[in-house]
């Protein structure tokens, strides 16, 4: 098995970050920058033409999106360590989640992003932003309420559907929306981040 990682900080990369962690598999790290260029090299676009992170190559095949890398490595590696549903309704319950986190919510994170944080100032939308920040704010709604009688997404049981969905739930506090509202989402989060893969990641940029 020969696993390359291609990743950059403060990125969707994160999120692979942390399902390599939680699943305990080996994998060469090879840092990637927004601002040297080597994102948008000729060797790379080979293997990501977006010329974005994240992106893995598996045994010389490369594959990008971090829900389909989520639920790849989920399946190569993540059953028989109990993170990741055998085929079958659970796999669709997880999958949706994966799903959910990136083309939902992650749509209106980038909405919100765009028409303010990340714009000049002379080039943000306040009407944009704000009703971005009511998207998301209805789907935590969604999100809290599929919380509310079970400790995880898919049950009892940890899995990684709840590695990926929780960073990026750490994107969200980043951005300084208020999660004091869902409580039940709140405690997942709080459970999620005690695991230990979770914890080794936190400890590893703390010392940076």
């Amino acid at each position: 098995m020969s696993i390359t990682f291609f990743y950059a900080p403060m990125s969707t990369a994160s999120i692979t970050e942390a399902v390599i962690e939680e699943l305990g598999i080996p994998v060469e790290k090879q840092l990637m920058s927004f601002k040297d260029g080597s994102l948008k090299q000729a060797e790379y676009l080979k293997l990501n033409p977006n010329g974005k992170v994240p992106c893995i190559v598996h045994d010389g095949v490369p594959i990008w999106e971090s829900a389909a890398i989520t639920m790849y490595l989920g399946e190569m590696f993540g059953v028989t360590k109990r993170l990741y549903p055998e085929p079958g309704p659970r796999r669709g319950e997880a999958m949706k989640w994966i799903a959910w986190a990136n083309v939902t919510l992650g749509e209106a994170m980038y909405r919100r992003g765009f028409a303010g944080e990340w714009s000049e100032p002379a080039l943000r939308n306040a009407k944009m932003e704000a009703k971005a920040t009511e998207d998301i704010a209805r789907l935590l709604g969604i999100l809290d309420a599929a919380l509310a009688d079970r400790p995880f997404l898919l049950g009892n049981d940890y899995s990684l559907a709840d590695t990926h969905l929780s960073s990026v739930g750490e994107w969200m506090r980043a951005s300084k929306i208020d999660l004091s509202k869902y409580a039940h989402t709140t405690a997942w989060l709080g459970r999620c981040h005690a695991r230990p893969a979770a914890q080794a990641i936190a400890a590893r940029y703390a010392q940076k």
